[in-house]
């Protein structure tokens, strides 16, 4: 299991450690990732993704599942969000 978002792509950052003596030594940034289960309403049926925390705050500040990804560009969706964005657009288009 990759340590990305599903829905909003962010994943792992590499740095540098910084020592006392400023002596540096790589390190790896890990996103908060949570496996979470939203809602969609226009599906009517739950959804289980692993999202960053920050993309939890973007879900709800959008209005949901269903507008956030209306809005979300196609490159940073995983591959289950993306196909979850074209079911609720041919649900809400047609």
């Amino acid at each position: 299991m990759s340590r990305v978002c599903e829905l909003t792509g962010k994943g792992v950052q590499v740095g540098h450690k910084v020592s006392h003596s400023n002596r540096k030594t790589k390190r790896r940034f890990l996103p908060n990732l949570v496996n979470v289960t939203l809602a969609s309403d226009a599906l009517a049926k739950s959804v289980r993704l692993r999202v960053s925390a920050n993309g939890l705050r973007s879900v709800e500040h959008r209005g949901g599942l269903d507008a956030f990804l209306l809005k979300a560009k196609d490159v940073e969706l995983s591959r289950t969000a993306l196909e979850l964005k074209r079911e609720i657009a041919k649900k809400l288009n047609g």
